[in-house]
């Protein structure tokens, strides 16, 4: 794996209608939870579905092979059902795509964490960009990760502990936070480093759990966090053509979620 410079750590609130910490605050949250609740619910009960049609479009697949193979009558038929099943496959998995996208996307953050934000970008100018119009801050470091490693650097560790204090606040106490790891397409190929992470995924997961660690360490509860990995199948930018990469793709995000998201 090329030296890997994390560039960008995504801190996204992802707070339905545009909620606000004033008056009535409880009830909003309690009404945001059960909604992203249900939401949560359709997206299993799709993922149900969408396994079960997996199934039997192999079984059809299947079928279809072996009458191929000996000139069964059946083949038209079989071809169109695979047809059909295929397309309602991609339907599915689109829209269990945008739903877990609306779950976790980018919207304006409240105006206590805004301001809080705001402060941690201005104290952190060197290594924090914050983007209140998405609720974004970006980690510009090149320094969250050694070469092929998924252990924090030294000089990442202040930014992150000053992260947590916004974390731990009364603002945004009441939300669960998923780490997600993300690599470019350059494969690993440093023997050392295939001991530890073997693929992009282990690298991406490690990285991401490494996060969760330290943020773990300065004082956020295991209830509230959670950990991805996506290896490099979700880029944010072209990769550089024959396993090239791109560091934009070197990333870990942090989302900020409702509970029971």
């Amino acid at each position: 794996m090329r030296s890997v410079k994390l560039s960008t750590v995504l801190i996204v609130l992802v707070l339905s209608g545009g909620l606000a910490f004033v008056g009535g605050c409880n009830s909003q949250m309690t009404d945001l939870q059960r909604r992203n609740q249900v939401q949560q619910e359709e997206i299993s009960r799709l993922q149900s579905q969408l396994q079960a049609a997996q199934m039997q479009l192999d079984q059809l697949k299947r079928k279809l092979e072996a009458a191929d193979q000996t000139g069964g009558v059946e083949v038209d038929a079989l071809r169109q059902r695979i047809a059909a099943l295929e397309e309602d496959l991609t339907k599915k998995e689109e829209l269990i795509k945008s739903m877990q996208a609306r779950l976790m996307g980018m919207t304006p953050l409240p105006v206590e964490l805004n301001t809080a934000l705001e402060d941690l970008a201005r104290q952190h100018s060197d290594m924090i960009e914050f983007d209140p119009n998405h609720g974004l801050v970006k980690f510009k470091s090149d320094l969250l990760f050694e070469k092929g490693s998924d252990q924090v650097t030294t000089s990442a560790a202040g930014a992150i502990k000053a992260l947590c204090g916004i974390l731990n606040s009364d603002q945004a106490k009441e939300f669960h936070i998923i780490v997600a790891g993300h690599t470019d397409d350059i494969p690993i190929r440093r023997a050392q480093t295939q001991v530890q992470h073997p693929t992009n995924w282990h690298l991406s997961s490690h990285r991401a759990i490494s996060v969760l660690s330290s943020l773990q360490t300065c004082g956020i509860t295991p209830e509230r966090l959670s950990t991805r990995g996506f290896g490099e199948y979700r880029p944010i930018a072209p990769n550089a053509p024959n396993k090239g990469g791109n560091p934009k793709n070197r990333r870990v995000e942090v989302y900020i979620v409702p509970a029971g998201t």
